[in-house]
């Protein structure tokens, strides 16, 4: 420390990101949609609705609106890039594949190579309840023997997000699953930066 800087640095950068949202596969195209006013909420016929299981009541119902949110591709996990079997991968959540692969572009788009890192990088994260878990597996007859059920389970849980990101890549700092509600991606940030400055990890996904 010279005498021209005597208050201590506490600098921490955003040096990789990957994304995925409705209407944009990464990042550019994402930027590009809110650049140019594109709508990405998308709209859907009645025989959509149908084919994707929405009972015909429901359709007809005046306040049912016929439109959502959706991410192409989500069904495309690269299984076995992550060492996963096909019917493994079917067992877990797409929150869980996604995170895998975005964690892993984001890590590229650093400038690291993901299996070979030497620093001990951390992970903050969280997600949403699994709806897949809860309506396409639970009930689902298909998923019949005891250790199927408990694949299931894990690969639909919010606890093991962040630690199947380290234990995958074999990253060695602090793993922490947040859940806050709606600040939970704020909050992990916050834990990434006070994680940083202390140098328990020196960087953070």
């Amino acid at each position: 420390m010279t005498p021209e800087h005597t208050e201590p640095r506490f600098d921490v950068a955003v040096i990789g990101m990957s994304g995925q949202f409705p209407g944009a596969r990464g990042l550019r195209e994402f930027w590009s949609n809110l650049a140019g006013g594109v709508e990405s909420i998308r709209s859907f016929t009645d025989e959509e609705l149908l084919q994707r299981g929405v009972d015909i009541e429901s359709i007809k119902d005046p306040d049912f609106v016929k439109a959502a949110p959706v991410l192409e591709n989500a069904d495309q996990f690269a299984a076995s890039f992550f060492g996963y079997s096909p019917r493994e991968a079917e067992l877990m959540d797409p929150q869980h594949r996604l995170f895998l692969e975005h964690s892993w572009a984001a890590i590229e788009d650093a400038g690291y190579a993901p299996r070979h890192l030497q620093s001990r990088v951390g992970v903050f994260a969280g997600m949403s309840i699994s709806s897949y878990l809860l309506f396409n597996l639970v009930n689902n007859p298909a998923v019949d023997s005891r250790e199927e059920a408990f694949q299931a389970m894990i690969g639909g849980d919010k606890d093991f997000l962040c630690t199947r990101l380290s234990y995958k890549l074999n990253l060695k700092g602090p793993s922490l699953a947040v859940q806050t509600g709606c600040s939970t991606s704020l909050v992990a940030v916050h834990f990434a930066v006070q994680s940083l400055l202390t140098y328990q990890c020196d960087l953070a996904i």
